[in-house]
């Protein structure tokens, strides 16, 4: 499963303009809208009481009841309940007896994302040949802010099948493509991302920004990196970033397997080669 602690490689540049429809996830630093500045109080907005509606459901969250959405998104009961019939009427969520959940609307929306649907029909090949050959599960993540979302995988039978999930969230200095794009992007993130806390998921995540800062320069200089239960006891990632063009990063491609079946030598040739695959196929 898968920045720096230095400056980027002068061919890897992360600043470098992304080829049309590859535009890279907006960072911390960047400016960002009055409202959430400061400025007018986004809640007040129709959007700003629709977001914490729709974002009260988990992965892990079939349907919750009018309760459960007025308790999560901290909003009035009869707000929640205007907005929750205004959002079935526009099929963003269903009615499932008395309770709600996410409507088919939403996953028709995601499927549009132009940039999101480009990698993925760009990587699939890939990964798919990955799995051919290790047998073990693929990942395919892009940076937002300081997580990895996990943009695209596929596992065997055997595979892991918890912790990550399409479009799944999880830190980036603890998994391994993660990690592969924390090295290879602007000293910034790697700041951001030590403001924001590094909180133990096992009792092997490194939570030390020295020796984070130490692993990440060993992985910029290597080119793949190599997670040890850090995400789930049991389970290793090794991971690559991937650059659109050679110079662009756009993400990180990934091998996820039981630590006694992690064959890191055996594997990183297999790996490298497909990400430089994709970054070609996306120039």
């Amino acid at each position: 499963m898968s920045a720096a602690a230095g400056a980027p490689t002068a061919d890897r540049r992360p600043g470098t303009a992304a080829p049309a429809g590859f535009v890279l996830a907006a960072r911390p630093d960047e400016p960002v809208p009055e409202a959430a500045a400061g400025g007018a109080d986004p809640m007040n907005s129709v959007l700003g009481k629709v977001r914490p509606i729709l974002e009260a459901f988990t992965a892990d969250d079939a349907a919750l009841s009018l309760a459960e959405l007025v308790r999560r998104s901290g909003a009035a009961k009869a707000t929640v309940h205007r907005l929750a019939q205004e959002l079935v009427t526009w099929g963003l969520l269903e009615r499932e007896g008395c309770d709600y959940r996410l409507g088919l609307r939403l996953f028709e929306l995601g499927q549009r994302v132009h940039r999101q649907r480009i990698l993925r029909e760009a990587v699939q090949p890939y990964m798919e040949d990955l799995l051919l050959i290790t047998r073990e599960t693929i990942h395919f993540a892009i940076p937002d802010s300081l997580d990895v979302v996990y943009l695209d995988k596929i596992f065997p039978h055997r595979g892991l099948n918890a912790e990550s999930r399409i479009a799944g969230r999880l830190p980036l200095y603890c998994t391994g493509t993660g990690k592969a794009i924390l090295a290879h992007s602007p000293p910034s993130l790697f700041v951001d991302v030590v403001r924001g806390g590094l909180k133990p998921v096992t009792r092997h995540t490194v939570v030390s920004p020295g020796r984070l800062r130490t692993q990440l320069d060993r992985i910029r200089d290597e080119g793949i990196a190599l997670e040890s239960e850090e995400i789930r006891l049991g389970y290793a990632s090794l991971a690559v970033p991937v650059f659109a063009g050679g110079t662009t990063l756009v993400g990180a491609l990934s091998i996820t397997a039981p630590t006694y079946r992690m064959d890191a030598a055996g594997h990183t040739t297999a790996l490298r080669t497909a990400a430089l695959g994709i970054g070609r196929s996306l120039a």
